[in-house]
């Protein structure tokens, strides 16, 4: 009996199992807070030992519709009944058909589209790129600096991160190239970027030997940069005009996070290739890559797929996300907390300093933090606010190239009282890690 207490005990302290976890787990897998949670529902998280917390993190973007959503729960119990497992590739269910159906007519707004569906998110980049190089017959992928597509081979190639992602992990997927990101605050113009391809045609690959550029209309754990309509435009453009498959990665702008239920849908063009996961599975792991079909079906039979590829249950939460997305106004949620808290972090930002630049879209926000004095990224002020506001309970994460932005990825269904209790701790939080409160 003694036993059995002090196992209970174990699992309902924070230190003790976060040791457990270093004895156990290699270092290379980071966790962002020392806590453990033990139940989650809607924007907020319970540890082991009780304590609440606003996740403003919302499983990086996974969960646009909330933690265990009741719609979602109740998709995959009923799914879990039914059949759990079967393999695609093996025998198909009426699940992946659905979410097919549904997606390409989402994405493809009336054009001929297909979709195929894996488990990660860097799996579907991996498979856009193998339908993007099937179509063309071509082997040149175009990635942009600050890009995250993935911790894959390919993904790590692809992604424009040296730090920490990189590391000693090379050689690396040949046939990449890379171009810079506009980003207006740091002097990078989109005028800079298309100049940048220009000159990448003229002196390292012919636009005839690119089989794809792969973006993130926002960059996610690049800074949240948004890419603008003119630029996107001119892109699509060139894409066009030398046969180049343009993939849009949407694994963290999908479903909603941006105001629609696509970036893409703000800019006025429509991609070749879109990659999906994220918050497509509200919490199940699924992911997949929706397409013009005469691309899709590049690959000949037997090219495409995965064993866990479009699971019966991931299909089944994502048809139920879909559900909510489509009837509980979430879209228009989304726009009226964006709003709402860029309006507050521009406040923010005119009481401290430290608040370099607000920017997003949508509830996709960001502050960047700066050294006031120096105006270069602050990478340990960014960990003290982190620290900071969670100890005051409320749960954020950096990006950036220098980790020196903070990142705001709560989900859709986010109370107004919520949102103002985060600001405020975030305000509590600014104060502190810059002196202003002992």
């Amino acid at each position: 009996m003694q036993n059995v207490m002090a196992e209970q005990q174990a699992y309902s302290d924070n230190g003790l199992l976060l040791d457990a976890r270093e004895q156990n787990v290699p270092r290379g897998v980071v966790t962002a807070h020392p806590l453990v949670i033990e139940r989650a529902k809607g924007s907020e998280v319970w540890d082991v030992e009780g304590n609440r917390y606003l996740d403003f993190v919302g499983g990086i973007g996974v969960l646009n519709v909330g933690h265990n959503h009741p719609a979602v729960v109740n998709a995959v119990t009923k799914q879990l009944g039914l059949v759990s497992h079967a393999c695609f590739q093996v025998v198909a269910y009426p699940g992946y058909i659905e979410l097919a159906q549904r997606l390409n007519t989402l994405v493809g707004k009336g054009e001929d589209f297909k979709s195929v569906f894996f488990t990660s998110g860097a799996e579907a980049v991996e498979n856009a790129v193998k339908i993007a190089r099937a179509h063309t017959n071509r082997s040149g992928i175009i990635a942009f600096d600050g890009a995250f597509h993935g911790r894959t081979l390919l993904g790590c190639t692809l992604t424009g991160m040296s730090q920490p992602y990189k590391q000693n992990f090379g050689p690396f997927a040949s046939e990449v190239y890379r171009l810079p990101y506009p980003n207006a605050f740091h002097g990078v113009s989109d005028d800079d970027c298309l100049q940048a391809l220009e000159q990448l045609f003229a002196v390292q690959i012919l636009p005839e030997r690119v089989a794809a550029i792969i973006i993130e209309p926002v960059q996610g754990d690049g800074g949240f940069l948004p890419a603008g309509a003119n630029f996107m435009q001119a892109l699509r453009r060139i894409t066009e005009k030398h046969g180049i498959v343009l993939i849009l990665d949407e694994v963290q702008t999908g479903f909603g996070r941006t105001g629609t239920l696509f970036a893409f849908e703000q800019l006025g063009i429509t991609p070749d290739l879109v990659t999906v996961a994220k918050s497509l599975g509200g919490g199940l792991p699924i992911s997949g890559v929706v397409g013009k079909a005469a691309i899709m079906d590049a690959p000949l039979p037997g090219g495409l797929g995965g064993t866990y590829g479009g699971n019966a249950l991931g299909c089944a939460a994502a048809l139920a996300v879909l559900d909510l997305l489509e009837n509980d106004n979430l879209l228009a949620r989304s726009n009226q907390l964006g709003e709402q808290l860029n309006a507050r972090l521009q406040q923010l930002a005119e009481k401290y300093a430290c608040i370099g630049e607000v920017r997003g879209v949508g509830f996709m926000q960001a502050v960047e933090i700066i050294d006031f004095e120096t105006k270069r990224p602050d990478a340990a002020m960014t960990q003290k606010i982190l620290d900071c506001a969670c100890q005051e309970g409320l749960l954020l994460i950096k990006c950036g190239l220098h980790r020196n932005v903070v990142r705001f990825l709560a989900p859709l269904v986010t109370t107004d009282s919520q949102l103002e209790e985060a600001l405020h701790i975030f305000d509590i939080a600014l104060a502190r890690a810059s002196g202003r409160l002992g």
